[in-house]
């Protein structure tokens, strides 16, 4: 018998069309009246809701894991000698102090060349990076100062939101703690303080991990078989308090509520650790490739909280092994019809 997890899984599965309008321009306002479509697994039932009732839908002793990471301001300018500009887009710090970035246009850069960091209204410079290295599509940088980051970058929106907010922290979410991503999880918006109080008020509990978005976030899946798709790493940890906490939800029988698909695949890639954790367990960190596709059987998550992801990308494919491909279609038919607002400023989805 074939595998169902090894078999071919042609990308054009994973494709939808969007009505341009549906692409939400601005958050909802206040951040927890978006909708929320809460999807049944067990019956297939969808239900529109509104996600301030986020802590009527989940139940007395579910545990809510979510992602702490805070968007830094990744978007820099730069200007080379003969004075063209060369956008960068910061996607991970490595070991050794150098930025992984994304560049355009990146073809001419050349290995050692310094450029002069400018604002992104031409205000002058602000120090220089220098192109160290080169890997696969990306350039790996070096900059003369770190603190030009925050001077001179900017948060980066995605390209499909054309008009900026005009507060960057509602690109962040309420709880964000540890710099280092490049693009926010994006699931986590929808949470007040309020919200949060709610759900501890009904027994509720909250732990985090961390999780850096990079590239996967901005690429699209451009093989024919999705499964010949190269994911890149993210890096991630997870506190000991978080491991000790999951695994003993687990062992309760409590229900692990993912915030986002970063903290599923957080989860997910420490696994293991969970189900042989004991009292005392030690934090993990490191940098996960897990590329989770129709067919991967979920060990560690029971509910997903997510946005409507973009056709034929990974984040998609993510939501599609955990609720099934024909429940996942409909549901984001049922959204489109109903008019939720979609991607990282849209809606959320609750897969229960």
């Amino acid at each position: 018998m074939t595998d169902p997890a090894q078999s071919p899984l042609p990308v054009e599965r994973f494709d939808y069309d969007l009505p341009p309008e549906l692409i939400a321009q601005q958050p909802a306002e206040p951040r927890d009246s978006a909708r929320l479509l809460v999807v049944s697994r067990e019956t297939g039932s969808l239900e529109d809701r509104v996600f301030r009732d986020l802590p009527d839908i989940l139940q007395p002793g579910d545990l809510i894991v979510i992602n702490d990471t805070r968007v830094i301001p990744a978007r820099m300018i730069a200007r080379r000698e003969s004075g063209g500009r060369v956008e960068f887009l910061l996607l991970a710090r490595r070991p050794d102090g150098s930025w992984s970035s994304l560049a355009r246009p990146a073809r001419r850069l050349r290995l050692g060349e310094t450029l002069a960091l400018v604002g992104h209204d031409d205000a002058g410079t602000s120090g220089t990076v220098v192109v160290t290295g080169r890997e696969e599509e990306l350039v790996i940088v070096t900059f003369s100062d770190e603190s030009a980051i925050e001077r001179v970058g900017r948060v980066p929106l995605p390209p499909y939101i054309r008009d900026a907010t005009s507060d960057p922290e509602r690109y962040q979410t309420v709880y964000n703690r540890q710099a280092g991503s490049a693009a926010a999880p994006t699931a986590g918006l929808h949470f007040t303080p309020a919200v949060m109080d709610r759900c501890r008020q009904r027994g509720i509990e909250f732990a985090t991990v961390t999780l850096h978005v990079g590239l996967d976030t901005f690429q699209p899946i451009k093989t024919e078989d999705a499964r010949d798709h190269l994911i890149h790493s993210e890096w991630f940890d997870v506190p000991s308090a978080t491991l000790a906490a999951v695994a003993k939800a687990t062992r309760e029988s409590r229900r692990v509520v993912a915030v986002g698909t970063t903290s599923v695949r957080t989860l997910e890639s420490v696994a293991e650790a969970i189900h042989s954790a004991d009292t005392a367990v030690e934090p993990i960190a490191g940098a996960t490739r897990l590329y989770i596709t129709p067919g991967y059987q979920y060990r560690v998550v029971d509910v997903m909280l997510t946005n409507f992801h973009l056709p034929r990308t990974t984040l998609l494919l993510l939501v599609s092994a955990f609720a099934g491909e024909s429940l996942t279609r409909a549901a984001y038919l049922h959204a489109i019809t109903e008019q939720y607002r979609f991607y990282s400023f849209g809606d959320a989805m609750l897969i229960v």
